[in-house]
C-alpha cells in the first residue's frame, strides 16, 4: 500500500505542473457539458457532438481505492487502446519513477486517495505529452481515465498577458519546487532557458525574454515579460 508519492514522482508531476493546468483548461472549454460513450476497441471517445481519439490511460477502483495503469489492465493488453499509455511505463523505467512502473497502487493509505489517482492521471499525461485527459464514472465503483489522442483538441499556447496566473497556479498544485514548475512549463513549450541564483530567464538570444524570479525560500517572487523592440 503507497501512501506517499517518492520525489521522483512529485518532482516529475512538477515538471508538467503549470503546462498540465493550463491544458486541461484548454481541453475542459473544448468539451460540450454533454453525455459521453466510449468505443474502446475504435479509440474513439463521443461527448456530445465532439469526438475524440483516446487511449485509456487507467482507471481508479472507489471501492479498492486502488489505481491501475491502462497498460497493466489484462482486458486491455496489447491493444490499440493502451498502446499510447506505454509510454508512460517506459519513461518511468528510464526515469527511475516506481510510481509509473508499478501496474496497481493501492491509495489507502493517502488522506484523500482519489485525489491521488487524480495526481497520477495528470502526471501520466505530462508524461505523454498527451492534450488532456477525461476523467468519468465507468460504473458504480470505477473511473476511467481516458488519454486524448487527438490533434483537434486545442492546445495551450504561451500567453504572456496570462503567463504569471499559469505559473502561480502550477506552483501551487504541488508546492514543493517552484524552479521545476517554471523550467517545465518553458521545457513543454520549446523555450530555452538559463538558471541564475535567484531567477530563471527564458526566451531567445537577443530577442524578447520571460524573467521569473524567486525568494529567499524558493518561491515564485515575480514574474517579468521585457520585450525588446524590433529594428
Amino acid at each position: 500500500m503507497v501512501s506517499e508519492f517518492s520525489d521522483a514522482f512529485l518532482l516529475e508531476a512538477e515538471r508538467h505542473a503549470a503546462w498540465g493546468a493550463a491544458q486541461l483548461e484548454a481541453l475542459t472549454a473544448y468539451l460540450p457539458e454533454a453525455p459521453w460513450t466510449a468505443d474502446l476497441a475504435a479509440c474513439r471517445y463521443r461527448q456530445g457532438d465532439v469526438e475524440l481519439r483516446v487511449a485509456v490511460l487507467g482507471t481508479y477502483d472507489t471501492d479498492e481505492q486502488s489505481w491501475m495503469w491502462g497498460w497493466a489492465n489484462p482486458g486491455l493488453e496489447g491493444t490499440e487502446a493502451v498502446a499510447l499509455t506505454g509510454a508512460v511505463r517506459r519513461y518511468g523505467r528510464a526515469h527511475g519513477i516506481p510510481e509509473l512502473t508499478e501496474p496497481v497502487l493501492r491509495l489507502s493509505g493517502f488522506p484523500d486517495p482519489r485525489r491521488a489517482a487524480e495526481l497520477l492521471a495528470f502526471t501520466g499525461m505530462g508524461v505523454a505529452e498527451a492534450p488532456g485527459y477525461i476523467g468519468a464514472a465507468a460504473g458504480p465503483a470505477t473511473r476511467v481515465y481516458f488519454l486524448a489522442d487527438d490533434p483537434r483538441v486545442p492546445r495551450a499556447g504561451l500567453d504572456p498577458v496570462t503567463l504569471p496566473r499559469t505559473l502561480l497556479t502550477g506552483a501551487g498544485l504541488i508546492g514543493r519546487s517552484a524552479r521545476h514548475v517554471v523550467s517545465g512549463y518553458f521545457d513543454h513549450h520549446g523555450v530555452p532557458q538559463r538558471a541564475e541564483d535567484d531567477r530563471i530567464v527564458a526566451g531567445p538570444a537577443g530577442g524578447s525574454a520571460v524573467e521569473v524570479r524567486f525568494d529567499a525560500v524558493g518561491r515564485i517572487g515575480g514574474v517579468e515579460v521585457k520585450v525588446i523592440p524590433q529594428p
